[in-house]
């Protein structure tokens, strides 16, 4: 490895039982690359929101939403002795995450296989297989 080599991994969350398993995977990547930075991607997906109790939903409540999902996350990460950020995105997962990760460079990216749906139940991995067709890095899919 060259010197001064600046890893930066990130990983795509959904706020899943799997998406905690990827993190956790990207957590222990993060740890055997001293200069290793971590970037926890959250994309809150709006155009799909067809729920109406979700729509009627105040920004803030929205926000606390989204830091009950990402929280874990930082939590095992801090544990970890891993420093990490958060990048909250809006729109539709997939494309989104394919933009920030080519944008900025991502070496390494971990997502999980499957993800929750707006209506919070498990879906076969399609943003999974979408960023994975479509991202310039190395993509760990983890199950």
């Amino acid at each position: 490895m060259k010197e001064g080599f600046y890893m930066k991994i990130a990983v795509a969350i959904d706020g899943s039982e799997n998406a905690l398993r990827a993190a956790r995977h990207a957590i222990t990547l993060a740890q055997h690359f001293p200069e290793a930075s971590l970037e926890v991607i959250y994309v809150a997906d709006y155009n799909k929101a067809k729920d109406e109790r979700l729509l009627a939903q105040s920004e803030e409540s929205l926000l606390l939403k989204r830091k009950q999902k990402v929280e874990p996350v930082l939590e095992l990460a801090h544990d970890a002795g891993v420093k990490a950020k958060v990048t909250m995105l809006k729109g539709s997962p997939s494309q989104e995450i394919i933009k920030y990760v080519n944008a900025e460079a991502v070496d390494q990216l971990v997502i999980g296989s499957r993800g929750l749906n707006t209506f919070q139940e498990m879906v076969l991995g399609s943003v999974s297989h979408k960023v994975m067709k479509h991202v310039d890095c190395p993509v760990t899919v983890v199950k």
